[in-house]
């Protein structure tokens, strides 16, 4: 056979190299892009968390130098939002519990940025949401949200976080919007419910056709949720707006007032003070029943979440800021104030019943100074598709999800690692 020119062999050696070179870069490259498909069509797995068991021994035994899981001395309620590059557990695509209105990345919100704001404590670190310690503490267990709508938008919050790592399934369902609806966990025997009951106490809503009021009868708590407490072993109240609307107030048979019931004949009373009637009647119930039906029962009271309307949330007003507020640029007072402080002080004084566990989830600052993590226009969907029309609802009441309220759930499963630490005795 003949040698191969200089030319021949210089054109072998470089196609040698380039096959070479090609077949590192394929190796290189397939497991990057198999990683990137997993993490990308897939919600990341998170490491498992500690039984109850192991968290209270893990708290127990852990020497002063470690930060243990749990700060029993933290204020969570003053400090700042800080900027984070991690995003939250889910967005509106990968959960199903959202209720419309509040799907703002789906209805089209262009701007993303508040979904990247963490809440920082002054003195203290609130954990990331763990969805798998969530559901091992409440293994077996039986929680339920009880209120208006702010107690639907908590919960399903929280179920959206929860089915980052199992997907719950809807058992029941009933009522007008589905205002009566509970989810199972079979991978944790748990069930969470969500009861409406805006007023807390039995109250007869405003309607077409009925009386263009409210009527509460304040010396009662609404049975809708009351009679399954022997079946609950959490229970998350969450109420205030709706004692803005106007109303009758009822103790018995006799007419104690109303709040803006111009050509009635009632005595102009206001709300505060019914306000501060319903939840103590709430948790006296509560304890009442707990005694009864021979259970125990942990009670949660998520404070007043204010709203961000500039100018009237019936004429046009709107949410149109996009940054959350500086510490100290917007400060907590009148009428947002004085709902909070009455929450906080009948939580307080529900403390006397030694058959229950309260403690409040005060998220009323901190939600103050999110004025941008309302859906505002995006309660529907791409409002401004075919321009910007002469009037366009807003709603600044509600919260995007993802968005701030995933804030509250975080608070919460802190207070339940507190209470799985420490016995009933020592509240």
């Amino acid at each position: 056979m003949g040698t191969l020119s200089p030319v021949v062999k210089e054109q072998t050696f470089t196609y040698s190299l380039t096959r070479k070179f090609l077949t590192l870069i394929i190796y290189l490259i397939l497991p990057s892009l198999a990683l990137f498909r997993l993490l990308y069509y897939h919600p990341l797995l998170l490491p498992p968390s500690p039984t109850p068991d192991q968290l209270q021994t893990t708290i127990v035994t852990t020497s002063k130098a470690v930060k243990t899981p749990v700060d029993e001395a933290c204020d969570y309620t003053k400090g700042r939002w800080v900027y984070e590059k991690v995003g939250p557990l889910y967005n509106g695509t990968t959960c199903g519990t959202i209720k419309q209105g509040q799907n703002c990345i789906t209805h089209g919100r262009p701007d993303l940025g508040y979904l990247f704001w963490r809440w920082k404590p002054n003195k203290c670190k609130l954990p990331r949401f763990d969805p798998n310690m969530f559901l091992q503490l409440f293994s077996n267990k039986h929680l339920a949200f009880v209120g208006d709508s702010m107690a639907r938008n908590q919960l399903e919050s929280l179920l959206c976080m929860l089915a980052t790592v199992y997907a719950p399934n809807l058992v029941y369902t009933s009522g007008e919007d589905n205002k009566f609806r509970r989810w199972h966990f079979d991978s944790h025997n748990f069930t969470i419910s969500i009861y409406w009951s805006p007023f807390l106490v039995h109250g007869i809503e405003k309607s077409k056709d009925g009386p263009d009021h409210n009527e509460l009868y304040l010396d009662r708590v609404n049975e809708r949720w009351a009679k399954d407490l022997g079946h609950i072993d959490t229970i998350v109240f969450s109420i205030g707006h709706w004692f803005l609307h106007p109303a009758v107030y009822f103790e018995g048979d006799s007419v104690l007032g109303c709040h803006y019931c111009p050509g009635l004949n009632h005595t102009e009373i206001g709300f505060y003070d019914v306000l501060r009637k319903a939840v103590k009647t709430t948790f006296k119930t509560v304890s009442e029943r707990t005694r009864s039906n021979g259970n125990q029962i942990d009670v949660l009271l998520t404070t007043f979440s204010p709203s961000h309307f500039e100018g009237d949330w019936d004429k046009a007003g709107a949410c149109p800021k996009t940054m959350p507020y500086r510490r100290g640029e917007k400060l907590l007072q009148g009428m947002d104030a004085e709902i909070r402080n009455i929450e906080i002080e009948e939580v307080q004084s529900a403390k006397q019943f030694e058959d229950l566990r309260v403690e409040a989830l005060d998220v009323t600052q901190l939600s103050l100074m999110r004025p941008d993590s309302h859906p505002g226009p995006y309660m529907y969907p791409f409002p401004f598709a075919n321009g910007v029309p002469e009037r366009v609802q807003n709603d600044c009441v509600h919260w995007c999800l993802p968005g701030a309220i995933d804030t509250w759930n975080e608070m919460l499963l802190e207070v339940v690692k507190k209470w799985t630490i420490t016995s009933r005795g020592e509240k």
